[in-house]
């Protein structure tokens, strides 16, 4: 069967996953780390990428993220791939790929899922059992929406604005939705879309996003669902 191809819309939320080829590891310390950070910061102002959200796991990682044009996604994802690629082969002493293929990602409805994927990106460490609470976590943006420091990756969605009229109640409220989390559902949700590249939202979004391109974007009732448990 042939593969899907990516979808991909300007003017709308993405959720994004890069993952390690045969789930090795893409970070060897905290250098590793930082460099991926300056390059996503980088890339993402050169090719118009608005960046909400991110983790950066052992093996792999996530990104929330709104382009600006077609190709804006595509190109950043290629020029921090190739970079970071160049840079961990030659520091660790390898060769070879690094990725698992080309990263998965798709459309989100940001009503309704804007906020809990950035809950779930921050509570990923937490359930992967990497230190007790988000906050501990030193690779997320969970810090910069708490306050705690600035991250010039990040870009603000509108609806993050929606949460308080000032930065100390919209991270209050933030803290409060990262504290409640998200139902076990939700998350296999957002993960399942991202990996089969079907978009998630409301049905009148789903309805309204397919009139905007030929790419069919709605999963129908045939077909095997993906594995959604190592890469969450």
């Amino acid at each position: 069967m042939a593969r899907l191809p990516r979808l991909t819309l300007p003017g709308h939320l993405h959720h994004i996953i890069q993952r390690g080829n045969n789930r090795q590891p893409i970070f060897g310390d905290s250098e590793d780390y930082g460099l991926m950070l300056a390059l996503l910061a980088d890339n993402a102002q050169k090719y118009a990428v608005a960046v909400h959200a991110y983790v950066l796991m052992g093996n792999h990682f996530h990104l929330l993220a709104t382009p600006t044009s077609t190709d804006g996604l595509p190109q950043m994802m290629q020029a921090v791939g190739r970079r970071y690629v160049q840079h961990f082969n030659r520091r660790h002493g390898r060769t070879g790929t690094l990725w698992e293929g080309r990263y998965r990602s798709t459309v989100l409805d940001p009503e309704r899922y804007l906020l809990p994927c950035m809950v779930y990106l921050d509570l990923n460490p937490v359930r992967a059992g990497l230190v007790p609470q988000a906050a501990d976590y030193a690779w997320s943006s969970h810090a910069h929406w708490l306050g705690l420091r600035h991250d010039r990756l990040l870009t603000p969605h509108t609806l993050y604005w929606g949460l308080g009229n000032t930065p100390f109640a919209r991270e209050a409220a933030y803290a409060a939705l990262v504290q409640a989390g998200i139902g076990s559902q939700e998350q296999a949700a957002l993960t399942d879309s991202a990996l089969s590249g079907w978009a998630l939202g409301q049905p009148k979004f789903v309805e309204e996003l397919q009139k905007t391109t030929q790419r069919r974007v709605a999963r129908g009732h045939a077909g095997r669902p993906v594995s959604v448990k190592k890469f969450e």
